[in-house]
Parts: structure tokens; C-alpha cells; sequence
């Protein structure tokens, strides 16, 4: 019995430090995305100076806009040396790659001291960050997901949210604390690089975590199986396209949710709502807060009554709210505003308690990383990282400040129709029949 309770405690301890290792790589990750776009304004003022407010504006969207382009070349590389080698070596190179980026970023000098070749030094690093990035999801799905135990997959795999969200959270705060105690002079004179240069100590803490944890029982078992395979990125357009198709569906309609909510939401709350900035700040910690408290509780919904009816609650309430919470948030009230936002928060919540496991049964051992990293980036390239930039120029193309809800509702019916396509995941096992057999697939001799 005491070595029974002694193991017991020691994959609890494993499995704990596993979730740590997973989703503080995230958190760095969104950090650093985030302090970019919620200091959009004040980066546009620095690389940007040349151009009107709106011009320079979308500039900086549009240089927001590139890292997502590059994705697709992070998401195959990762990707690959996911599935060949092991998760645990690509969770340790996303988050050097991306605390690099944005120590780059932090360091670049303005437009006034070196003139154009500030904002090339600027894409140089979003590039960087958008390599990372490509990797980084992917990497944490894939780990997450093969170290929880099946009954409890949606809650471990829902970590993964709850790291992005404080991600944003700490962003937001560090932004919030350097408006309250800054100038905006001090701020334009050095003070926006603080946020960028905290990245360093966060990632080398998650690197360290990330060195200290085994690779999964799943890939492991791959090894032992001898059933590596040699090529899974072309194997996953040869055995899993349908559920490459599904991830990118299920991923738009996280995506898209989750930069409107908590990257372009502040940007329109202080252009189109016009509110401070310290207040428009303040309600994304709100949205952050509110989102971290439902993350989980999605993830056990959907643990203990499927996937499925999850996402398509959150993709119904998507489609009948939108409209009503921007109206809402347009009154001009603080109150409006708090209730809108927090209401926005709680649907995006439902939706990322629950992505990260679905899609992730949906891809067999051999090919899981690869498949979640490229649908997902993607996803990001091709709709999420373009959104910000679609709705400011529509928005000064039409004149009209409902643009936002409209996208996401279009963002809902796209998660609706493609929930309806895939089966109910719960409770499956994450080694599929290809995993166990070389028969038809391509494998290489265990690394």
C-alpha cells in the first residue's frame, strides 16, 4: 500500500510538473504577443512616426499581421521535430526562439535614431516571434494532452488556455502599471521597451521547467513500438487530411474569438469607444480574469459530457450575442463597457477550455504534433492574424463600428458547421491503430 500511495504521489508530482512545463511556455509566448498589440498605439508612434494616425496604425497591424504569415514555415519545422524526436526537445527551442524575438524587439532603436531601418529590425523580430509561434501550440497540445489521463484530458489540456490568458493578464497589467506610472513622454522616450525586456527572466524560468520533465508515455511508446515516424509531415497529408481540415476549422473559430476579444478589443475600446487607455487596459485584465475562471470549468464540462456539445454552445452563443454585447459596449457606460467585455470573455472561455483536446484526439501519435501545429498556424496566417487589420480598415472604409460583431459572428457559424463534421472524442485513446503499426506509413528507426 505504501508504494502504491508512493507512485501515486510521484506521477501526481510528474503529472503536475508536466502541466507547469506545458502551458508556461504559452504564457510567454502570449505575453509577448500581447504587449505588442496593447501597446500598438504607442509602437506605431516609435516605427511609425512619418504616417497619420490611422496609416501608421495599420502599419503596425499589418507588421502584426506577418508573424502569422510565417507560422505555416514555424508549425512544419516544430512540427517535424515533434514527431521524429520527441516533444519535449521542441518545447525547449519555441520558447529560446521566442524570448529572442522579443528581446530583439525590446532593443530596436526608434525610426528617430535610425530611420527605416526601425521598422525592418521591427518585421525582423516578428518574424522571429512568428516562427516561434508556429511551434509553440502545437508543441504544448501534443505534450499536454499524452501526459493527462484520458478521463481528465479536457481539464489538463485546458491549461494550455489558462497560460495564454495570464499571459495576456500580466501583459495587460505590465501595460496598465506603465500608463498609470509613466508619462506618455517617458513612455515614447524608453519606457514602452520594459515590457519586452521582462520576457528574458520568464523565459528562462520555462526553459528551465521545460529541460526538467520526460518525454510523454505516448511517444515513448512510439520508440519502444519502433514506429517513429520518418516523414510526418507529409503523412499527415497523406493519412490525415480530413482531420487536418477539421483542426483548421475548430482553430479558426478559437482564433479569430480570441484577437478580438483580447488583442483587438482594446485597441477598439480606446479608437471607437474612446476610452482611455488605462481604462480600456483595465477591461482586458477584466476579460483575462474572467476568462481563466471558466477555462477550466470548460474543460471538466467537456471531460464529463463531450467535446461536442461544448463548442456548440460556445458557437451559438457567438452567433446570437455578438451584436447585442458591441451594442451594449457603445453606450458610453462603464458599467456597459465592464458587461460587454466580460460577456465576450466567458464565450471565448467556453471555446478554450475545450479546442485544445478535441483537436488533439483527433490526430494519431505519429502525426499529432505535426497536424495541430500546421492547422493551426494556418488558421492564425490566414484569418486570426489578418483580423485586427480587416477590422480597423473596414471600419474606416464603411464607418461603421459594428464590424467586429460581425465577424464573429461569421467566426460562429464557422465553428458551428465544423463541430457538426467531427466525431465525439471523449475518453478516446490517443494511440491510434497507425501508431502500432508501419503498415502503409512511413517510419524510421527509433531516433
Amino acid at each position: 500500500m505504501a508504494t502504491t500511495l508512493a507512485d501515486e504521489r510521484t506521477t501526481q508530482k510528474g503529472l503536475r510538473r508536466s502541466v507547469v512545463a506545458g502551458s508556461i511556455g504559452v504564457l510567454v509566448h502570449w505575453f509577448d504577443w500581447a504587449v505588442y498589440a496593447y501597446m500598438a498605439t504607442t509602437v506605431a508612434d516609435i516605427f511609425f512616426p512619418d504616417q497619420d494616425g490611422t496609416a501608421s496604425l495599420l502599419s503596425v497591424f499589418a507588421v502584426f499581421a506577418v508573424a502569422f504569415f510565417v507560422r505555416p514555415l514555424g508549425s512544419v519545422v516544430f512540427g517535424h521535430l515533434g514527431d521524429r524526436f520527441g516533444r519535449k526537445k521542441t518545447l525547449s527551442l519555441v520558447i529560446i526562439s521566442m524570448a529572442a524575438g522579443t528581446l530583439l524587439l525590446g532593443l530596436i532603436p526608434s525610426y528617430d535614431t535610425i530611420g527605416l531601418a526601425a521598422p525592418i529590425l521591427l518585421v525582423v523580430a516578428r518574424i522571429i516571434q512568428g516562427v516561434a509561434a508556429g511551434g509553440e501550440f502545437g508543441s504544448a497540445a501534443a505534450f499536454l494532452a499524452e501526459f493527462s489521463p484520458a478521463k481528465r484530458r479536457g481539464l489538463g489540456t485546458s491549461s494550455i488556455e489558462v497560460g495564454s490568458v495570464l499571459g495576456f493578464l500580466l501583459a495587460s497589467f505590465v501595460v496598465w502599471v506603465l500608463h498609470t506610472a509613466l508619462s506618455e513622454q517617458a513612455i515614447l522616450a524608453g519606457g514602452w521597451r520594459i515590457p519586452f525586456l521582462v520576457t528574458v527572466p520568464l523565459a528562462l524560468v520555462g526553459l528551465y521547467i521545460r529541460l526538467k520533465v520526460e518525454d510523454t508515455p505516448e511517444y515513448r511508446a512510439l520508440e519502444e513500438l519502433d514506429t517513429v515516424p520518418a516523414s510526418p509531415v507529409s503523412e499527415v497529408f497523406k493519412s490525415n487530411r480530413r482531420q487536418f481540415f477539421q483542426t483548421i476549422g475548430i482553430e479558426t473559430f478559437m482564433n479569430c474569438t480570441f484577437y478580438v476579444v483580447l488583442v483587438y478589443l482594446l485597441t477598439y475600446q480606446e479608437e471607437i469607444v474612446g476610452l482611455h487607455a488605462d481604462r480600456a487596459a483595465l477591461l482586458s485584465t477584466v476579460a483575462s480574469l474572467v476568462a481563466i475562471a471558466i477555462i477550466p470549468l470548460s474543460g471538466i464540462a467537456s471531460d464529463r459530457v463531450g467535446r461536442k456539445p461544448v463548442l456548440l454552445t460556445a458557437a451559438g452563443l457567438l452567433i446570437a450575442g455578438a451584436v447585442p454585447l458591441f451594442l451594449l459596449m457603445r453606450q458610453g457606460s462603464g458599467y456597459a463597457a465592464f458587461a460587454a467585455t466580460a460577456g465576450l470573455a466567458a464565450v471565448l472561455a467556453i471555446i478554450l477550455g475545450t479546442h485544445s483536446a478535441t483537436v488533439a484526439e483527433l490526430f494519431p501519435t505519429r502525426t499529432r504534433q505535426s497536424g495541430l501545429s500546421m492547422a493551426y498556424a494556418i488558421a492564425g496566417a490566414l484569418f486570426a492574424g489578418t483580423l485586427p487589420y480587416i477590422n480597423t480598415w473596414l471600419i474606416s472604409v464603411t464607418h461603421d463600428s459594428m464590424v467586429p460583431a460581425y465577424t464573429l459572428i461569421v467566426v460562429g457559424v464557422v465553428g458551428l458547421l465544423t463541430v457538426l463534421t467531427i466525431p465525439e472524442t471523449r475518453n478516446t485513446d490517443l494511440l491510434h491503430e497507425s501508431d502500432v503499426s508501419t503498415e502503409g506509413s512511413l517510419s524510421a528507426p527509433v531516433p
